[in-house]
């Protein structure tokens, strides 16, 4: 049996319970050591033998998996935050399918979400923003298209970008283009939940250059919205004044 796991977005105690779990029975870890925090090995046993994904390639990944089949072990994939996200996890299962091996799917607590924790921010502010649009900048791997950056800024809603660290002059355009205005609020998280987490705030227009002042070149995640204002509209569910299937409105 082959567990995908998802290791959460870098402190080794945002695993779930079942991924821990998993973790301490595997026979063989494979894991993604260029994002995985390496303290989330220290729930294997002993005799666990571990692979970083970094150096190999999906046929060398799936060659690990099914020796270990082969010998009746059972083998963990580790992935950073949740495997459902940028976690290149379909093009495993397929070539598993073909072998007959069977496998599942553990999620985890996304880097997006450590994101909004380390910021003290919620992404979907009632009368702000009600949606969250998870994408990345285009760089050597394209993206769709009608998935430009520009398009999905169109919308104006709250935006989280992967993989774009180090494209943000690029990103500063592609947001313009797309209608935010330069002054729009806007924070680059580096490593949420790591110990050595660090955040910084700016607008659109500043996101390279906080960038380059804090040297920042990867492993962060790029906010935009007004969301990171401090303009919002109070609950409906908790206002007094407003009824709802399990509290009538006070008058």
């Amino acid at each position: 049996m082959v567990h995908f796991i998802g290791a959460g977005p870098g402190a080794e105690d945002l695993i779930t319970v079942r991924g821990a779990k998993l973790l301490g029975e595997a026979d063989v870890i494979i894991y993604a050591g260029s994002l995985v925090n390496p303290a989330l090995l220290n729930y294997k046993k002993e005799s666990c033998a571990v692979y970083d994904s970094a150096s190999m390639t999906l046929e060398q990944v799936i060659e690990v998996m099914r020796d270990t089949e082969a010998r009746g072990g059972m083998t963990v994939r580790l992935h950073t935050g949740d495997p459902s996200l940028y976690g290149a996890i379909r093009e495993q299962m397929d070539e598993l399918d073909k072998l007959g091996i069977g496998y599942d799917v553990t999620p985890g607590v996304s880097s997006f979400s450590g994101a909004a924790a380390a910021l003290c921010a919620e992404y979907t502010l009632p009368e702000v923003s009600q949606s969250v649009i998870i994408t990345r900048m285009a760089g050597r791997t394209p993206v769709p298209e009608g998935e430009e950056l520009r398009k999905m800024a169109s919308h104006g809603c709250t935006m989280v970008l992967f993989l774009s660290t180090g494209l943000l002059e690029d990103v500063e355009q592609e947001l313009a283009a797309g209608g935010y205005a330069p002054d729009t609020p806007a924070a680059i998280v580096y490593k949420a939940t790591w110990p050595e987490q660090r955040v910084y705030r700016c607008t659109v227009s500043t996101l390279a250059k906080t960038a380059r002042e804090n040297q920042v070149t990867k492993t962060a995640l790029i906010t935009i919205g007004h969301f990171l204002g401090d303009d919002y509209e109070r609950s409906k569910l908790y206002d007094p004044t407003f009824t709802h299937e399990f509290r009538e409105a006070s008058k």
